[in-house]
Protein backbone atom coordinates (compact mmCIF):
# COMPACT_ATOMS: atom_id res chain seq x y z
CA UNK A 1 0.00 0.00 0.00
CA UNK A 2 1.08 3.72 -1.15
CA UNK A 3 -0.80 6.49 1.02
CA UNK A 4 -0.65 9.70 -0.82
CA UNK A 5 -0.52 13.61 0.97
CA UNK A 6 -0.89 16.35 -1.58
CA UNK A 7 -0.39 19.92 -0.29
CA UNK A 8 0.24 23.26 -1.38
CA UNK A 9 -3.25 24.32 -2.98
CA UNK A 10 -5.15 27.36 -1.84
CA UNK A 11 -6.05 30.39 -3.77
CA UNK A 12 -4.12 32.61 -6.18
CA UNK A 13 -4.74 35.29 -8.22
CA UNK A 14 -4.70 35.24 -12.39
CA UNK A 15 -0.97 34.86 -13.66
CA UNK A 16 0.27 33.82 -10.59
CA UNK A 17 2.18 30.35 -9.53
CA UNK A 18 1.70 27.15 -7.21
CA UNK A 19 3.60 24.38 -6.14
CA UNK A 20 2.30 21.40 -5.22
CA UNK A 21 3.51 18.39 -3.59
CA UNK A 22 2.53 14.61 -3.05
CA UNK A 23 4.12 12.90 -0.02
CA UNK A 24 4.33 8.95 -0.26
CA UNK A 25 4.53 6.73 2.80
CA UNK A 26 4.61 3.01 2.57
CA UNK A 27 6.45 2.28 0.18
CA UNK A 28 9.20 3.64 -1.65
CA UNK A 29 8.14 6.44 -4.43
CA UNK A 30 10.23 5.14 -6.96
CA UNK A 31 8.12 2.10 -7.54
CA UNK A 32 6.11 4.02 -9.08
CA UNK A 33 5.12 6.27 -12.33
CA UNK A 34 4.00 9.28 -10.73
CA UNK A 35 0.86 11.77 -12.07
CA UNK A 36 -0.86 14.77 -11.28
CA UNK A 37 -4.62 15.07 -12.44
CA UNK A 38 -7.52 17.51 -12.04
CA UNK A 39 -11.10 17.37 -11.43
CA UNK A 40 -12.76 20.98 -12.23
CA UNK A 41 -16.19 21.81 -11.27
CA UNK A 42 -18.72 19.79 -13.01
CA UNK A 43 -15.57 17.90 -14.76
CA UNK A 44 -14.51 14.91 -15.00
CA UNK A 45 -11.09 14.08 -13.74
CA UNK A 46 -8.38 14.14 -16.25
CA UNK A 47 -4.46 14.00 -17.01
CA UNK A 48 -2.23 16.86 -15.81
CA UNK A 49 1.63 15.69 -15.76
CA UNK A 50 3.09 12.44 -15.31
CA UNK A 51 6.87 11.17 -15.15
CA UNK A 52 8.49 7.88 -15.20
CA UNK A 53 9.88 6.00 -11.87
CA UNK A 54 13.09 7.81 -12.63
CA UNK A 55 11.92 10.82 -13.41
CA UNK A 56 13.84 11.39 -16.73
CA UNK A 57 10.65 11.23 -18.94
CA UNK A 58 8.04 13.12 -18.37
CA UNK A 59 4.23 14.35 -19.85
CA UNK A 60 2.07 16.59 -19.93
CA UNK A 61 -1.64 17.51 -21.27
CA UNK A 62 -0.94 19.27 -24.36
CA UNK A 63 -3.21 22.56 -23.44
CA UNK A 64 -0.76 22.72 -20.25
CA UNK A 65 3.05 22.08 -21.58
CA UNK A 66 4.82 25.35 -20.45
CA UNK A 67 2.96 25.97 -17.79
CA UNK A 68 3.67 23.21 -15.34
CA UNK A 69 6.05 21.21 -14.72
CA UNK A 70 6.22 17.71 -12.57
CA UNK A 71 9.68 16.82 -10.73
CA UNK A 72 10.19 13.95 -8.16
CA UNK A 73 12.34 13.85 -5.52
CA UNK A 74 12.31 9.98 -4.51
CA UNK A 75 14.74 10.35 -2.21
CA UNK A 76 12.35 12.36 -0.28
CA UNK A 77 9.65 10.35 -1.50
CA UNK A 78 7.26 13.41 -2.83
CA UNK A 79 6.19 14.87 -6.28
CA UNK A 80 5.71 17.87 -7.18
CA UNK A 81 3.83 20.34 -9.55
CA UNK A 82 5.09 23.82 -10.74
CA UNK A 83 2.22 25.61 -12.00
CA UNK A 84 2.59 28.73 -13.47
CA UNK A 85 0.43 31.60 -15.28
CA UNK A 86 -2.20 30.02 -13.86
CA UNK A 87 -5.89 30.84 -15.07
CA UNK A 88 -9.35 30.68 -13.98
CA UNK A 89 -10.02 27.82 -15.68
CA UNK A 90 -6.73 25.70 -13.75
CA UNK A 91 -9.39 26.29 -10.50
CA UNK A 92 -9.89 22.38 -9.75
CA UNK A 93 -8.56 19.55 -6.74
CA UNK A 94 -5.57 18.43 -7.66
CA UNK A 95 -4.85 14.64 -7.24
CA UNK A 96 -1.75 12.83 -7.32
CA UNK A 97 -1.88 9.01 -8.19
CA UNK A 98 0.46 6.52 -8.30
CA UNK A 99 0.65 3.47 -11.04
CA UNK A 100 3.03 0.06 -11.93
CA UNK A 101 1.31 -0.21 -15.27
CA UNK A 102 -0.43 1.12 -18.01
CA UNK A 103 -0.79 3.94 -20.23
CA UNK A 104 0.41 6.85 -17.76
CA UNK A 105 -2.09 9.31 -19.04
CA UNK A 106 -5.29 6.92 -18.32
CA UNK A 107 -6.54 7.71 -14.91
CA UNK A 108 -7.94 3.53 -14.89
CA UNK A 109 -4.22 2.03 -14.24
CA UNK A 110 -3.54 4.23 -11.06
CA UNK A 111 -4.00 2.09 -7.91
CA UNK A 112 -3.35 5.02 -5.17
CA UNK A 113 -4.65 8.34 -4.74
CA UNK A 114 -4.59 11.06 -2.69
CA UNK A 115 -6.98 12.84 -0.81
CA UNK A 116 -6.63 15.99 -3.50
CA UNK A 117 -5.91 19.78 -2.62
CA UNK A 118 -7.95 22.44 -4.01
CA UNK A 119 -6.90 25.47 -6.28
CA UNK A 120 -8.37 28.22 -6.95
CA UNK A 121 -7.46 30.93 -9.25
CA UNK A 122 -9.25 34.29 -9.33
CA UNK A 123 -9.41 36.67 -12.06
Amino acid sequence: QVQLVESGGGLVQAGGSLRLSCAASGRPLSNYAMAWFRQGPGREREFVAGATWSGNNTYYADSLKGRFTISRDNAKNTVYLQMNSLKPEDTAVYYCAARLTGKLTDKANYAYWGQGTQVTVSS
